[in-house]
């Protein structure tokens, strides 16, 4: 499958320090791509390079197959950056048909009807952006972003400053976006939590440098702690207690009310644990193994990354 968005070996340096050094992220058609870094790690300087409002020094940037430098290619990206690019004495709509005339989208007015609704927008269309809150400046600028219909989508902090209802509004439209309007999204944002729960594949960046990349879910798998959760009908005797700590491969760490933690040994399954207990005549509701948390892993990869 072809990269939507391709960054090889991209290296850029201003006023003589090195911002990007050598990183490498590839973008797949459809994917909400969570790019996440601290503040100065490099995240803006990369967003403007994919945008074609910097150059790198050395590597390649493509999207769509095609040079970021050719004003074909920029027409088929839509953005949303720290500043709106709304109007504040101009009405909604007005706001959308402005853009329309600039990109020389035909027949504008049916498109920006269809955007005002998918962002939620449709009954306050005639309304002044300067009466705007925040959250609703932001779904406009989603809009805006759509009006000449790009395939991908660049956006930065779309959620920032916004109140949490607002924030979750947003993320089901980025989810609508992508999912119904089959659009690519490059997503940079400090919200770990609005990253974990829609974004498929992530980026970390880190003084320039990728630390982390891949499926988002396998990164949770693959750097979990091995934690598992048994769910009992009933609490467990002091006597199956202290046989279970007596087999020290199954990890017993503690239990909450009906809630068995387990740290299994190497080489033990859940399906070791709850044989076991089965055997002893325990009914089980359920088992589950704990992913990490972005949070975690986010917290860990830094961490390791920090100066000794």
């Amino acid at each position: 499958m072809q990269s939507v968005i391709s960054i090889k070996n991209v290296i850029k340096a201003l006023d003589k320090r090195e911002i990007l050094k050598d990183i490498s992220v590839s973008v797949e058609k459809s994917d909400i791509f969570g790019y996440l870094g601290p503040n100065g790690a490099g995240k803006t300087t990369t967003i403007r390079i994919l945008l074609g409002l910097l150059q790198a020094d050395s590597g390649s940037v493509e999207v769509l197959g095609e040079n970021i430098n050719l004003s074909e290619t920029r027409r088929r990206i839509g953005f949303v950056l720290d500043t709106d690019g709304l109007y504040d004495n101009m009405t909604a709509e007005d706001n959308l048909l402005f853009y329309g005339r600039i990109y020389g989208v035909p027949e504008a007015e049916e498109r920006i009807k269809g955007l005002l609704k998918i962002v939620n927008l449709y009954d306050r269309a005639g309304d002044m952006v300067k009466t705007y809150s925040r959250g609703m400046r932001q779904r406009l600028a989603l809009a805006r972003s759509m009006v000449h219909d790009p395939e991908v989508l660049i956006l930065d902090e779309p959620t920032a400053g916004v109140d949490p209802s607002g924030q979750i509004e947003i993320r089901h439209i980025m989810i609508d976006i992508a999912r119904k309007k089959n659009k690519t999204i490059f997503l940079s944002s400090h919200n770990l939590d609005e990253v974990q729960r829609i974004c498929n594949r992530i980026a970390l960046i880190d003084r320039g440098k990728i630390k982390l990349y891949g499926e988002l879910k396998i990164l949770r798998q693959g750097m979990g702690k091995g934690i598992v959760e048994i769910k009992l009908s009933q609490p467990i005797t002091e006597q199956l207690e202290s046989e279970i700590n007596g087999a020290p491969a199954l990890g017993l760490q503690g239990k909450i009310d009906e809630t068995l933690i387990f740290s299994p040994g190497k080489g033990t399954t859940i399906s070791d644990i709850i044989s076991f207990l089965a055997g002893r005549g325990v009914k089980i509701e359920g088992a589950v193994k704990k992913e990490a948390s972005l949070e975690e892993i986010y917290s860990e990869i830094l961490k390791k990354a920090e100066p000794s």
